[in-house]
């Protein structure tokens, strides 16, 4: 299987997960929070860098902060890393990285969403489990 291959399975397979997301994100606590910072860098390279806290309790299975942004109106949303998440009921910092494969992002306003997201193992299947998931207009600047 080429790595192309695995990649549109492992993507089909996590659409077809989060179609089970909205029963799961009613169940969050209010006191799980996820914050993103009002400004984001772009590397000369074009690499994306967000970063923000968050705070979850009692996951089961893998946790993750996961981040995406978009720019102006093209409804186009650049996945942009994703990092371990430890729900310990304490407040930590989250920092992605990623690089736009299409429709390289500009210094300049930005919209971005970032989600706490665990898999959670139910009936042997991992399931998502929504924490916490915040939208934001943040600022894009050069680094």
């Amino acid at each position: 299987m080429s790595l192309r291959s695995a990649l549109g399975s492992t993507a089909g397979a996590t659409l077809l997960l989060l179609a089970a997301a909205p029963a799961a994100t009613a169940s969050a606590d209010p006191y799980e929070t996820v914050t993103v910072d009002p400004t984001g860098s772009i590397a000369p390279d074009g690499t994306v860098t967000l970063s923000g806290t968050y705070r979850c309790l009692g996951a089961s299975g893998p946790a993750f902060v996961s981040s995406s942004v978009s720019q102006g109106d093209s409804g186009i949303r650049h996945g942009i890393g994703g990092t371990r998440a430890v729900c310990d009921g304490m407040e930590h910092s989250w920092e992605n990285s990623g690089k736009p494969s299409s429709d390289p992002l500009t210094p300049g306003p930005a919209q971005v969403e970032a989600t706490v997201m665990e898999l959670s193992p139910q009936g042997g299947l991992p399931l998502p489990r929504f924490h916490a998931a915040r939208q934001q207009a943040i600022t894009l600047t050069d680094s």
